[in-house]
């Protein structure tokens, strides 16, 4: 039986302002998608491509604010609110080194990792510029995810949706100024859309450090960092944070090596695979969403030493995660030809669209269980097991399979979306079986012993 602060209800009304959150941004991103377009191809491929490396950095970042997530939602259901503050402080330290490690790379080595995945020698240049400029405030996104990580575990989503609300309004806002040079500004294309997406940020991240000072009693505070060192925190950030880490990068590694593999096929493809990606987005967008609610859930509940009440919890999301997405990709199948000729009138790219939309069925389905699974995993402490299979699975299945049916075999993007959706239904099979042999108590219980050790 369920406690009575975590029943359906209330975690779908935690998981509905992260939603509208996750929504808006989406939307944002396709209005500059849509923007580009009307600018130039050539930049809508640009920038495509050059989101599939910040994409990497940016989800490294995320992963350490998962770790926090999971610390600060155990700590709060045991009552403990120091401990908040302490897991606060250390994640802002290590999301300050990596995102300053990150923004090195990413400014100094553009070109070269563009060359790596096969970007047409067109799209180079603006692809770099569009990159440094974005990662010029790299580190300060990472601070951003990571304020809004800690009012999620408070259950502030609201306070979330309202700064996403106004950092993604500023930036749609400018991107109608700078990328077409409206109303006497500049007309700057990429770098328009780029410079929009870091003064929005920075005007993100500071509201949600209002709040977060405001409604919570979260601190950063470098004297918790002092004399002595909170080790065990840090030792259990990083042994959530790291493999979740490397299992990210792994994974968009592997989605990178796709798109060397697409890059190969042509602009065409290429912007198809952008537009395709875009859809998917929408269809797995309240997957995200009432994963991130159930982990948040989890936490509290591992912290409470609650275990009896995670599994229906658990099981429950996957069902609404599954419903919804597919439910979604139905609604953009039937529809797909004026959905696609939003962005684009050429009949070859909305028929090619139209065939991945049909297999991204069998991807969304997988891809409902992974989302959730790998989530409440993660928040009961049973890490390397999702991490494990991941690694196996995005290389030998999504890039294997997909290589040798697109490329080897020659059905192009719709056998490189197969190998991905081959992917996906794999491992979700395998989440599912762990989760039903409950292998994962074992982790929570040493969780929850363990917190105060």
């Amino acid at each position: 039986m369920e406690t009575k602060e975590f029943t359906s209800r209330r975690v779908f009304m935690m998981s509905l302002p992260i939603f509208l959150e996750l929504l808006l941004q989406l939307l944002v991103g396709n209005a500059d998608q849509a923007m580009l377009s009307s600018y130039s191809q050539n930049s809508v491929g640009a920038v495509g491509n050059a989101n599939q490396i910040i994409n990497i950095a940016i989800l490294v970042l995320n992963m350490l604010c998962t770790g926090a997530t999971v610390l600060a939602s155990q700590s709060l259901g045991a009552g403990d609110k120091r401990r908040v503050s302490v897991v606060s402080s250390v994640s802002a330290l290590l999301v300050l080194l990596f995102g300053l490690l990150l923004s090195a790379v990413l400014l100094l080595f553009p070109e070269p990792l563009f060359r790596l995945i096969s970007v047409p020698d067109t799209l180079i240049a603006e692809a770099a510029e569009y990159t440094r400029l974005v990662t010029l405030c790299l580190a300060v996104q990472g601070a951003y995810m990571l304020v809004c990580a800690i009012l999620r575990s408070y259950g502030l989503v609201k306070e979330v949706l309202l700064t996403a609300v106004v950092m993604n309004t500023l930036n749609i806002g400018l991107n109608a100024l700078l990328i077409n040079g409206f109303c006497g500004f500049p007309r700057l294309g990429a770098a328009g859309a780029a410079i929009s997406t870091d003064v929005s940020k920075v005007v993100g991240f500071a509201l949600a450090l209002v709040f977060l000072y405001k409604r919570t009693d979260a601190r950063f505070l470098p004297r918790l960092l002092a004399k002595p060192f909170p080790v065990r925190e840090l030792r259990s950030t990083l042994a959530i944070s790291l493999p979740c880490g490397s299992e990210t990068f792994s994974y968009q590694l592997s989605q990178l090596t796709i798109m060397k593999f697409v890059n190969r096929l042509g602009t065409a493809a290429i912007n198809t695979k952008i537009y395709c990606y875009m859809m998917a987005n929408a269809m797995y967008l309240y997957s995200v969403a009432i994963a991130q609610a159930t982990q948040i859930v989890v936490g509290y509940l591992v912290g409470r030493n609650e275990l009896g009440s995670v599994r229906a919890r658990v099981w429950r999301s996957v069902l609404a995660s599954i419903a919804v997405s597919e439910s979604l990709n139905l609604l953009i199948y039937v529809f797909a030809a004026p959905i696609f000729g939003i962005f684009t009138q050429d009949p070859a790219i909305i028929a090619l669209a139209r065939q991945i939309i049909l297999v991204e069925f069998a991807l969304e389905l997988g891809r409902s269980v992974n989302i959730t699974m790998v989530r409440c995993l993660i928040a009961v402490g049973d890490v390397r097991f999702p991490v494990g299979a991941a690694l196996f699975s995005t290389w030998f299945i999504a890039v294997g399979l997909g290589w040798l049916l697109g490329v080897h075999f020659g059905m192009g993007l719709v056998g490189l979306w197969i190998g991905m959706a081959a992917d996906e239904c794999f491992r979700g099979l395998l989440f599912m079986l762990r989760f039903r042999a409950g292998g994962w108590q074992r982790f929570a219980e040493k969780a929850q012993g363990t917190m105060y050790a």
